[in-house]
């Protein structure tokens, strides 16, 4: 055998455990949530020893996180088209968030934990995804200001913090009562606010 290849196909089939827990762990919180989640119980509810899990993930943290990274990124297939405003996206967001109420719980409980010290790791994924979104949102706002969609004198960054500070808003409300908040409804009515350059509305 080659030297270097079972640490390779031992690497792989690393990646591939590591990548078969996070399937799972998705999973399970889509259909149960965060509640009480450690990494103790996630190994048990998906069949994995407390110390193979520790073995990929070294907090209950770092999972969390892990998790929904790996739920953002299978999320992020359908790219708004370039005519729509800068509220589409976070919308559309939200359609897909109605079948996995327990991601939607996940993040929240990200975002909370992010608030507190205890949480550094929780706290710089929050923030990096804050300021990633902005400037994606803001970006599409003052491509609206260019075609005169949007007036000129708005902040794009200002509106983009608006827009997610929404779309979070509106979400927890969802959460705890969701035949009371229509999101999308909502969104589409806080488009309808941004002054368009021609005085006939936004979007």
């Amino acid at each position: 055998m080659p030297e270097g290849t079972e640490q390779r196909r031992s690497y792989r089939k690393g990646v591939e455990r590591r990548q078969q827990i996070l399937d799972h762990a998705i999973g399970l919180f889509a259909e149960r949530g965060v509640d009480g989640a450690s990494l103790r119980s996630v190994g048990d509810s998906i069949g994995v020893s407390h110390a193979a899990l520790r073995h990929y993930f070294s907090s209950r943290d770092e999972l969390l996180v892990e998790v929904y990274r790996e739920h953002e990124q299978r999320t992020q297939d359908g790219e708004v088209p370039p005519d729509r405003g800068a509220v589409e996206g976070m919308a559309r967001s939200a359609d897909r968030n109605r079948v996995v109420p327990g991601l939607v719980q996940l993040y929240s409980t990200l975002t909370s934990d992010a608030l507190q010290d205890r949480h550094p790791l929780t706290r710089e994924f929050i923030r990096e995804r804050f300021a990633r979104v902005r400037d994606e949102l803001a970006a599409k706002i003052a491509e609206g200001q260019r075609a005169g969609r949007i007036a000129a004198d708005v902040d794009a960054a200002d509106a983009a913090s608006l827009v997610i500070a929404a779309s979070d808003g509106l979400q927890v409300q969802w959460l705890l009562e969701p035949g009371a908040v229509d999101v999308r409804r909502s969104l589409e009515l806080l488009e309808r606010l941004l002054p368009s350059g021609d005085g006939e509305g936004g979007g």
